[in-house]
């Protein structure tokens, strides 16, 4: 591996990146959509269902309705028929015809007279059995009243009931529907204009998304975060900034494993071609026992860093969930520290719980919580002495765990830096204590899963403490 591969495989994330936000950029380029568009659309898609749902809703209420309405109108009615049959008994009946002219000037409503006959196909047969039992009938569309009078075959025919003489004298639309025409005109004109300043704020905040995703879309990830003004997007805005920061995190992040193991590659993959070529120029067994150990040393060391690697990527990629259990706490640290004591070899390894309360129970994700403790554990085996103290205890709900060692220690100025990923103090550099500096990045992560924290500081055995702290009970 050259060192220029990881610079092209870190070039080839944004390259990821930026075509899946070509993906889900919304097509609105070129004028495909606009503001008088988007509004329009949605004013008729309104309007339409106002209309559509107030003619529906007066049927259902004019048909529920109409029985009373009818029955209403009959016992109005009434008297005034009454009236004119007695006004039209006093003449012949040839002089019907003449006289309801007469008394037809005096009415709002017009006022006639046909044969009985003639009302067989337009009106219902119920309305002409009420007819003929001396009652009022009325036409379905209820403008027209009917009253028989007497035994004669002669009809009183009373309307249009919804239109004046003054009114059938004009020329347009009836009132009713004039009146109507002119209600839902100030309904919309009022609508327009509310619709139209809750759709603009909208459409701006919009316009601003498209710009964000679209400098995303071209891999410009340093864009700054869409300016929203409407609550109706403001979740879609964060959510769209969060999704940028987690990119730049992962891209970072990539470039950061890239570039790191490719370093870390570079040693043990030449010592082993270098053992590899000497081993056929080598007659001793001895020496090729030697050459064969160095180069079982290598591959373990790849291996540790491969999966070192996987598990920081791991954290770093998914944030995983924690699930917290509550264990012992002294037994489960001495069984931890027990599992991994083998590494040590000849370092007195020694586990301190006597500051905690006697069977103290703490709350830690069993799953996750061994990888800080062990990464703890393994930094100090590279640069202990000959002793090695884990202590816990606990402070105001808080629990620590102190992992001390007697070894050079860190600087004051060294002592944040050295939990980022990759980064090892000049010192370790040399082959006695190696490593990939990703072991205490793994334990923050673990700490930062937890809601807690880990730390560095001197140790009373003259070397480092690194303090792991979190809330004992979550």
């Amino acid at each position: 591996m050259t060192g220029t591969e990881p610079e092209h495989s870190a070039r080839t994330r944004p390259g990821l990146a930026r075509s899946l936000f070509r993906v889900s950029l919304p097509r609105w380029r070129g004028g495909q959509y606009s503001l008088s568009k988007l509004f329009f659309n949605f004013y008729f898609l309104a309007m339409g269902s106002f209309i559509a749902i107030a003619i529906v809703a007066d049927f259902i209420i004019t048909t529920a309705q109409q029985g009373i309405t009818d029955d209403y109108s009959r016992r109005f009615m009434r008297g005034t028929i009454t009236l004119i049959e007695d006004e039209l008994y006093r003449h012949p009946r040839r002089q019907w015809a003449e006289q309801i002219k007469v008394i037809d000037e005096k009415f709002y409503y017009r006022l006639g007279i046909v044969e009985r006959r003639s009302l067989d196909s337009r009106l219902a047969s119920a309305q002409i059995d009420k007819l003929d039992s001396g009652d009022i009938a009325i036409s379905h569309d209820r403008d027209l009243m009917y009253y028989r009078l007497g035994t004669s075959s002669k009809v009183l025919v009373i309307g249009p009931l919804s239109a004046s003489r003054k009114s059938e004298t004009q020329e347009g639309l009836p009132l009713d529907l004039r009146l109507r025409l002119w209600t839902w005109g100030l309904i919309g004109a009022i609508f327009a204009v509310a619709l139209w300043f809750w759709v603009r704020p909208v459409w701006r905040d919009l316009e601003a998304l498209r710009q964000t995703a679209r400098l995303l879309g071209d891999g410009k990830f340093e864009a700054p975060a869409p300016q929203v003004r409407t609550q109706l997007l403001a979740p879609l805005a964060e959510t769209l900034h969060s999704m940028n920061e987690r990119v730049l995190q992962l891209l970072a992040t990539h470039r950061e494993l890239s570039c790191g193991i490719s370093h870390e590659l570079r040693t043990p993959i030449a010592r082993m071609r270098f053992a590899l070529e000497m081993l056929p120029e080598t007659p001793l067994l001895e020496e090729r026992q030697r050459l064969w150990a160095m180069m079982e040393a290598d591959l373990d060391e790849l291996d540790q860093l491969i999966d070192t690697s996987l598990t920081y990527a791991r954290f770093e990629r998914e944030i995983p969930e924690a699930h917290f259990s509550s264990v012992r706490f002294a037994d489960w640290l001495a069984d931890e520290v027990e599992s991994i004591r083998l590494l040590g070899r000849q370092l007195d390894i020694a586990v301190d719980c006597s500051a905690l309360p006697a069977g103290l129970h703490v709350d830690l994700d069993r799953k996750a919580m061994p990888y800080a403790l062990r990464n703890l554990l393994r930094n100090a085996f590279k640069y202990a002495q000959q002793n090695i103290l884990v202590s816990a205890e606990l402070v105001d709900e808080q629990i620590r765990i102190h992992v001390d060692d007697d070894g050079i220690g860190i600087p004051e100025e060294e002592r944040e830096h050295v939990f980022s990923a990759f980064s090892r103090l000049d010192r370790s550099r040399d082959r006695a204590t190696g490593g990939y500096g990703l072991g205490l990045a793994i334990a923050r992560r673990v700490m930062e899963l937890h809601g807690g924290t880990a730390c560095a500081g001197s140790a009373a055995l003259g070397g480092a403490r690194i303090t792991l702290s979190w809330r004992a009970h979550q």
